[in-house]
């Protein structure tokens, strides 16, 4: 959206080749005779108040995302037709609205109040209805009508829509009565297939943006909720209820979708996840507030909001579990809320956890993911009781490279060597445990030899040899991989 002056013209302008060019414009400049394609020199030289602002195709698509998102108030089959177009398939949704004409009259309505000029059209397939309310051809009836749109309707690139009007065809009825064997021979098979969608001989295909959550519940208000605070009391009450329909499944929520929507239209949507199934309503609603706590922009009503809806995407199994004597399924409920509240205030990638993965080479054992997500297949090695671990918690990423390195013999634990300026002398060591590059490196790639030791002051370090002994002589280093606590 933009802002410019009250009744002063303005137009959306891109880089063409080196030259300022019109994108769009908006109704004022219109009827000025100003036109997309015009360069901005010879718009304001016809114009000279006429605002510009650059265009911005990202804003434009996060723009039309919102009005998708308002747009699920009718129907949960909303697809973007990009860049300036949405589709919704409103079969068995307009009775709700008392028809389908009223339906639309109502987007139409809470598009104007944003500012959104706006056309439709009611089509039997997606292609039909695009092309429809992009061009406003009428008929007596819709395959007419489609007949009469003409050959860019079918969105075509510009060298195929050109080819089609240089042979005679102006319109889709011109090109239907033609073979589509000779039309795909000629034009290429995509126009073919174009032709078949739009009148409805083929499948179109279309791909909502949001898929229709499992399970939902929503409440709709005869008169707005201008408050708040009432609208998360509904959202509590409709909680209970999702909640009532978990507990016949044996299910719990991972994931909760609140969406309040506007009566201009716009929608304030607010997520939490849980790192387990989770049915306590209480829980849940303190998330919901952490959250908001933490948006820059609070929840605002504007004129009210008209209807809440609340989705619940991801659900899992949740049985009834007893607990334990000494305590520890409590403790872990606890931890596993605080990891909750923590992630829902600070972001989902900010609170992580380690977990294991099959890799040979040290540095790739483990990786980090969100702690809400759920923990992958797999367990840490299990050490035997009493035994030290075999490698330390703390690693260096790059290892550290170690300085006069003494060896009883070649292949041989180090005696003494210099690192980060100190000399440790070397009383007990442990190896080597050798660990080759992986298949796919290169065959020259150098091994290691790890070495678990402990210097005469006690300090554990875990360090290893990179190569081998060459003809006797030494073509390697050594380095400390990790400290042992």
């Amino acid at each position: 959206m933009f802002a410019g002056r009250p009744g002063v013209p303005y137009a959306v302008i891109e880089k063409v080749k080196g030259a300022q060019r019109l994108y769009a414009v908006d109704p004022a400049a219109a009827r000025l005779g100003i036109e997309p394609g015009m360069t901005l020199a010879d718009s304001r030289a016809r114009v000279a108040e006429l605002e510009a602002f650059d265009h911005v195709p990202h804003d434009d698509h996060a723009w039309l995302e919102r009005l998708a998102d308002g747009c699920i108030r009718y129907t949960p089959w909303v697809m973007i037709d990009a860049p300036d177009g949405l589709v919704l398939d409103v079969t068995g949704c307009g009775h709700l609205f008392a028809g389908e004409t009223a339906l639309a009259g109502d987007a139409i309505v809470r598009l104007a109040r944003l500012g959104v000029v706006a056309s439709h059209a009611f089509a039997g397939n997606p292609d039909a209805a695009r092309a429809l309310a992009r061009y406003r051809t009428t008929g007596a009836s819709e395959d007419e009508a489609v007949r009469r749109l003409p050959v860019a309707a079918l969105g075509l690139d510009d060298e195929a829509t050109l080819a089609l009007k240089r042979a005679g065809l102006k319109t889709i009825g011109d090109v239907v009565v033609r073979p589509l064997s000779a039309i795909a021979a000629r034009f290429g098979g995509e126009a073919a297939t174009r032709v078949r969608r739009v009148i409805g001989e083929a499948d179109s295909p279309l791909s909502p943006r949001i898929v229709k959550p499992p399970i939902f519940v929503e409440r709709r208000f005869a008169e707005p909720v201008a408050r708040t605070e009432f609208a998360l009391e509904v959202l509590g009450e409709l909680m209970a209820e999702v909640i009532g329909r978990l507990e016949e499944t044996h299910e719990g929520g991972r994931r909760f979708v609140a969406r309040f929507f506007r009566t201009d239209g716009l929608v304030q949507l607010l997520a939490v996840d849980t790192g387990r199934p989770s049915r306590d309503v209480p829980a849940v609603l303190r998330l919901f507030r952490e959250r908001i706590d933490t948006l820059a922009d609070p929840i605002d009503p504007g004129f009210g909001f008209d209807l809440i809806r609340l989705d619940i995407p991801v659900a899992e199994r949740l049985d009834a579990a007893q607990l334990k004597l000494e305590g520890g399924a409590v403790a872990e409920a606890e931890l596993a809320a605080l990891v909750d509240r923590l992630t829902t205030r600070l972001g989902r990638g900010r609170i992580r956890r380690f977990a294991p993965r099959d890799r040979h080479l040290p540095e790739q054992a483990e990786f980090t993911l969100p702690a809400a997500d759920p923990a992958p297949p797999g367990d840490w090695p299990a050490l035997e009781p009493g035994e030290p671990p075999l490698r330390p918690i703390h690693l260096f990423d790059p290892p550290q490279q170690i300085e006069s390195v003494i060896a009883g013999v070649p292949d041989g634990p180090p005696r003494q060597f210099r690192w980060r300026r100190t000399l440790h002398d070397v009383a007990l060591a442990e190896g080597p445990e050798r660990i080759a590059a992986p298949w796919w490196a290169p065959r020259e790639a150098p091994t290691r030899d790890y070495y678990r030791v402990e210097d005469r002051r006690g300090r554990r370090l875990w360090i290893f040899r990179h190569g081998l002994f060459v003809d006797g002589k030494p073509a390697l280093d050594w380095y400390v991989h990790g400290v042992f606590a």
